[in-house]
């Protein structure tokens, strides 16, 4: 109720949209980051014409099966909801992430006189977003980068759910903003005075280099009688308080859900207006794709989600012989082999491009004045930056990554579980990903995070052995555009492996190496950097004990779960014991596995070599867990671990 009178201003006269075709590539980006307050947002669709919105969908607000859930989700509806927002802040780093994305692409496409990119994106937030740490890293970046296409209002009502925010805030937001290198402004008296509001967004649509921000001094609940307290945060007015506010506002007081004829006379014009500005935009187009025609053509492509044909073609591959390596180096091989095939690829680290080798070498930096280049510094801001990688692929063309250690990826989980929400296919470079680091410590050491991602729905977890599964977890990331991926690579060297390939990664687990002489004895299933280890135990199990051992790759969970129960029960054999091995948490391994080498506390201090003999990760350590799963089984039926009844 509070900011009606601001997404009037912008949605009924100055924001660019067509209800007809939500997803027009020209079209303003909206994002509500006080994602709490999207029946405002639900409204403003209804009453613009968007199909989806109807009163019916409106009456289910917050019910099951509706598309006007409790906060906004993009996967719901075929447009009008650009990003997922709730937990507050997130928006703010999703619309620097759409305005990054209209900046590159215009950089990328625009030819004199054809501007085919060249929307704003508005963002609506409130108190919480702005004491939110994901909003501060999002906005430091983009004050750097001088995003002028971005128009933030900020909905000044003093109040929080706790009270009024000078309890927790009482910080000058726009000289914070202002440091932070915003054009700002400020309007005292957002429910009443619309031209103030209208004079605003105007002047900030004329400032070019820099973001901008309007704080606007709003009343939470206008108009009822717990106007101005946190009392109309989060509890509905009750029957006798709309009354009253109905009454107030010159609505009939015995209707529910009642557009106004003058209201309605307003907002019919949305759609014509829309349609003929996207006309236009659709002329311009077609004088643009006969001028450059393969300008067009890749742009066409990119904006449909299709790669290139045999795209795959450019993936390196690699032989035992050649020289061992960390996968995180394996890793910046291949992604500088993509980046030449796939230039929609964009993104950076977290000020780690020495270590994630994550720096696409064919292009330069994404920088104020140079936005072609599709390198992105995002600073030590891992939660901003994967908040902004969201809103990069929700503006469409592209596809973006973000690289840090494994274990920072906690700093960022808001925004990771965001993507998986979203269908939003980021991919995320995380390196360092074991006790193998080393010396940093336990501090540094991933110990909980691969189980932490591996919970997470909808999200793919690689952590690849060599450097063909390298090659193979980069290609399944790329082709997973609707569920983001999680790369765990090494810090050390570890060898390629005979067998490994690229087709293996997308079955999610496979045959490496097999038992000679019949059914093995034991099965050892690895991932990563231990799947080298799971070979050297397999050959002393042979030699010393004359055991037959199957070694089984596993660099993802996800991707094996997908495969048909043929395939499961071919890989994991029916009464053969299973021992894991993996250099991070147990936790989960018994769904694969009848017993496991794996970590069940911190890590230690100290060369990764002295580390992982510390925590039994050895070739002659294995080797005796393994002997002992098959002593313990002698007699008794291991039985099979992938059948499921259901």
């Amino acid at each position: 109720m509070g900011m009606a009178p601001i997404a009037h201003v912008l949605w009924g006269k100055y924001m660019k949209y067509n209800p007809s075709n939500p997803k027009w590539w020209n079209r303003d980006r909206f994002v509500l980051s006080n994602g709490h307050a999207c029946a405002l947002q639900y409204v403003l669709l209804h009453l613009s014409g968007f199909k989806e919105y109807s009163m019916e969908q409106l009456q289910k607000f917050r019910q099951v099966g509706s598309k006007c859930p409790g906060h906004p989700e993009n996967i719901l509806v075929d447009g009008g909801i650009e990003v997922t927002t709730g937990p507050l802040g997130q928006g703010i780093g999703n619309a620097v992430g759409l305005a990054i994305a209209e900046a590159h692409l215009a950089a990328s496409f625009n030819k004199p006189d054809f501007e085919i990119f060249n929307n704003f994106t508005y963002v609506f937030c409130g108190d919480g977003c702005l004491q939110e740490g994901v909003s501060c890293e999002a906005s430091s970046v983009a004050g750097h980068l001088g995003l002028g296409k971005l128009i933030l209002f900020y909905d000044d009502n003093h109040i929080t759910i706790d009270g009024e925010t000078d309890l927790s805030f009482s910080e000058d937001v726009l000289k914070r903003y202002e440091s932070y290198g915003w054009h700002t402004q400020f309007v005292a008296d957002g429910d009443n005075d619309i031209a103030a509001i209208a004079a605003a967004l105007e002047a900030a649509q004329k400032v070019t280099d820099k973001p901008s921000i309007i704080k606007v001094r709003t009343t939470i609940g206008k108009g009822s009688s717990k106007q101005g307290t946190e009392k109309v945060h989060g509890s509905p007015l009750g029957a006798e308080e709309i009354v009253k506010v109905k009454k107030l506002f010159g609505f009939p007081e015995d209707k529910s859900f009642y557009v106004p004829d003058d209201v309605k006379q307003v907002y019919d014009q949305i759609i014509p207006k829309g349609q003929a500005a996207e006309d236009k935009w659709n002329d311009m187009y077609k004088s643009y794709s006969s001028k450059y025609p393969k300008e067009a053509a890749e742009l066409a492509r990119r904006m449909s989600n299709k790669l290139p044909e045999n795209w795959r073609s450019c993936l390196p591959t690699f032989k035992p012989e050649d020289a061992a390596k960390a996968t995180r180096q394996h890793s910046e091989t291949v992604i500088n082999a993509i980046a030449g095939t796939i230039p929609e690829l964009i993104g950076g680290s977290a000020d780690l491009n020495p270590s994630t080798l994550s720096y696409i070498k064919s292009s330069g930096d994404f920088q104020k004045g140079t936005h072609e280049g599709r390198n992105i510094r995002f600073g030590v801001r891992e939660h901003g930056m994967a908040s902004i990688c969201n809103g990069i692929m929700g503006y469409g063309g592209l596809v973006s990554y973000g690289s840090t250690f494994l274990n920072f990826i906690g700093y960022a989980m808001g925004a990771v579980r965001l993507s998986a929400l979203s269908h939003f296919g980021v991919i995320y470079v995380m390196t360092h990903d074991s006790i193998g680091l080393g010396e940093d410590g336990p501090t540094h050491q991933p110990i909980e995070s691969l189980m932490a991602v591996r919970a997470t729905p909808n999200i793919l977890l690689l952590r690849p052995a060599d450097g063909n599964e390298t090659s193979g977890a980069y290609a399944v990331a790329i082709e997973s555009h609707s569920r983001p991926s999680v790369l765990a690579l090494s810090r050390q060297a570890i060898p390629n492996l005979k067998g490994s390939s690229i087709e293996g990664v997308f079955k999610g687990a496979y045959v490496l190496q097999d038992a000679e002489g019949g059914k093995p004895d034991v099965s050892i299933v690895g991932t990563g950097s231990e799947v080298s280890l799971a070979v050297e135990a397999a050959a002393l199990l042979q030699k010393d004990h004359n055991l037959k051992v199957r070694v089984i790759s596993m660099p993802s969970w996800e991707l094996f779960r997908e495969q048909s129960s043929e395939y499961q029960q071919s890989v994991f054999l029916e009464d053969v014991p299973v021992l894991a091995v993996e250099a991070a948490s147990h936790v989960g391994w018994g769904e694969f596995s009848h017993a496991s080498v794996a970590m069940h506390s911190f890590g230690h201090s100290g060369p990764a070599k002295d580390v992982f003999i510390k925590y039994g990760f050895t070739a002659k350590n294995v080797s005796e867990k393994a002997l002992k799963l098959v002593d313990f089984y002698k007699g008794r039926k291991a039985g099979s671990l992938v059948v499921k009844p259901f």
